[in-house]
């Protein structure tokens, strides 16, 4: 993986069915800033073997993705991480249905050490205990599981009824220091407006990131993530007029920025000239 989008940056997550050895190189293909090999709801019970078989062989030799793990509470968790440690191209393991800091914990002491771990929130137990596996020292970051979550409220996945549970990520990941979490996917795949109104929403509300189930999600999504353009210049007025006044709050555009929108200002730069492969100032 590109070592500017690493786990604290990467936006697009894409999955891929870990028994489909031949679609394992389309995530780089598409340009995906994290590939995901699934081990879990992709794969069927009587392909469990094979598919970690498969994915141990490809991360073996040349390949390099990330690993979503069947869940903690499966006899399939264990077999997962003894296969998979210390193996050379494991970018990080993404544990379903998380639920407490001691699942991160656990799953990653049977790994090597600093592997990164993705916690996916999938339940409600996962959603109120957020806090406790966002400060998990080996979380890496959260991700929200819409469609397990519904399934287990018995609701519709309506923005309004995942209101709460996808604030109360953001809240946990900022509190705790890491970065923004990363969205559910969108089940439709050959809806772009869907796509694209579910990306703008993600973001508003803190998310940084989003998992996809097909390639061509991914351009939409690393565009998402980044910037526009009116943001960019909105910022680069704000940090030039600000910088002329001595710490005194200014007016830019009819907007009084004060310290926290100066800061709010700097970080839309800092983000575009990350994503970008400029050097931060």
């Amino acid at each position: 993986m590109n070592t500017l989008t690493g786990a604290p940056l990467a936006r697009s997550w894409l999955f891929t069915p870990g028994d489909r050895p031949e679609r394992f190189a389309g995530g780089a293909g598409a340009g995906a800033d994290a590939t995901i090999l699934d081990l879990e709801d992709a794969v069927a019970p009587d392909r469990k073997a094979l598919a970690r078989s498969t994915v141990v062989g490809f991360l073996r030799g040349a390949g390099r993705a990330w690993v979503r793990l069947n869940g903690i509470d499966t006899d399939e968790w264990a077999a997962d991480l003894d296969a998979l440690a210390g193996l050379p191209g494991l970018d990080g393991v993404i544990l379903p249905k998380s639920e407490a800091g001691e699942q991160i914990e656990a799953t990653a002491a049977r790994l090597a050490p600093s592997t990164p771990v993705l916690a996916l929130v999938e339940t409600a137990a996962g959603i109120e205990r957020a806090d406790s596996i966002a400060a998990a020292s080996a979380t890496a970051r959260l991700a929200f599981g819409s469609v397990d979550f519904c399934r287990e409220l018995g609701i519709t996945e309506d923005r309004t009824a995942l209101l709460y549970a996808r604030s109360r990520l953001v809240v946990a990941c900022r509190a705790a220091g890491r970065p923004g979490p990363v969205d559910s996917p969108t089940v439709a795949l050959d809806d772009p407006q869907l796509l694209d109104y579910d990306l703008t929403h993600a973001k508003s509300l803190g998310f940084a990131g989003k998992l996809c189930l097909h390639p061509r999600q991914v351009e939409a999504t690393n565009k998402a993530f980044i910037p526009t353009e009116a943001e960019l210049a909105w910022a680069r007025r704000v940090v030039e007029v600000a910088g002329r006044s001595n710490g005194a709050a200014v007016r830019v555009d009819g907007e009084m920025i004060d310290r926290p929108r100066l800061a709010t200002a700097h970080r839309i730069i800092q983000r575009a000239e990350l994503y970008s492969g400029k050097t931060m100032s």
